[in-house]
């Protein structure tokens, strides 16, 4: 395949593998790699459980795909998988009548299992994916703001996010992909019904130190008390990307079994609130939307991986 062609990764009710272009554009021109990132400073609110555990998998040279434009340090260092969270199956109220049209009506939807990653994808992380592909590292890669180790990636377009999924499925044999809206809500929620928050009902600015926060970028991962699940920085610190063209009329026609979204559409969908928005911390069920194509500082995502059923 030529490069930056990742195979895309298999969606519910999908079959087969089809190839999707990755723009690799001044693909000779240096960019800063997991070594060159500088050390992460943890904030005053920083928990022991930010810490998280990583799932090691070893990489040997047979299971490298021939697409991938693997670097010498890439083929020896064993891959990490995110720390995952376990989402059980079942039903929930989705939408919000408290908050904006789109957000309603309030619905009943049964989500499947799935596992969530515990953090956004941080800059180290995508790191790794730019090193072993060989694309161009997303704007203000080198922004002292937003180019710790442990903060999120920044800056990634949908179709960046989803290349990441798709190269992390490959390298690791899990299926991992981007959220759908009711994934992303019902784990928001923590397993709570009828909550505005994942922690409760009480205002953002209720928070520890909301009024600190979020100065000149986003926060290293894993700083922020975690929600009833383990999920950390759920609705605050970037918009995530979610899988789900957007329609803000959608939910008078979802299905209550596993919505995906629209089949087609104009903007993709996002969720939570960002450190750059006049709103910090967003309410579970509000929803955003825009271009797939678009690369803010704001945006990042997280990803989550199919259970064996």
């Amino acid at each position: 395949m030529p490069c930056g062609t990742v195979p895309q990764s298999k969606s519910r009710g999908h079959s087969g593998a089809k190839p999707f272009r990755v723009s690799c554009a001044a693909e000779n021109r240096r960019y800063p790699s997991v070594t060159g990132l500088r050390r992460a400073r943890p904030g005053p609110n920083q928990l022991a459980s930010a810490v998280l555990p990583y799932r090691q998998v070893n990489i040997e040279e047979k299971d490298v795909p021939r697409w991938s434009v693997m670097t010498r340090i890439a083929r020896r260092v064993p891959l990490p998988e995110p720390y995952r969270i376990s989402i059980p199956a079942g039903w929930f109220s989705m939408g919000s009548d408290l908050g904006r049209a789109e957000e309603s009506p309030v619905h009943r939807v049964w989500v499947d299992s799935f596992a969530m990653a515990a953090t956004q994808v941080t800059v180290e992380e995508y790191a790794r994916f730019l090193d072993a592909i060989g694309n161009m590292p997303p704007p203000n890669w080198g922004d002292p703001n937003l180019s710790h180790p442990r903060q999120p990636v920044v800056a990634v377009s949908w179709f960046d996010a989803a290349a990441y999924c798709a190269w992390l499925s490959s390298m690791t044999g899990s299926h991992y992909r981007l959220p759908t809206e009711a994934e992303w809500e019902r784990a928001a929620r923590g397993g709570a019904e009828g909550m505005l928050f994942p922690w409760g009902n009480e205002p953002p600015t209720s928070r520890p130190a909301y009024l600190t926060r979020w100065k000149t970028g986003p926060e290293p991962v894993g700083q922020s008390q975690p929600n009833a699940y383990g999920l950390f920085d759920m609705c605050e610190n970037v918009h995530e990307w979610c899988s789900d063209w957007y329609e803000a009329n959608y939910y008078a026609v979802s299905p209550d079994r596993n919505p995906q979204g629209p089949e087609r559409g104009k903007r993709k969908a996002s969720r939570g609130g960002s450190w750059r928005h006049q709103i910090r911390i967003s309410r579970c069920s509000a929803r955003s939307s825009i271009p797939p194509e678009f690369k803010y500082a704001d945006y990042g995502f997280r990803v989550v991986c199919d259970e064996t059923r």
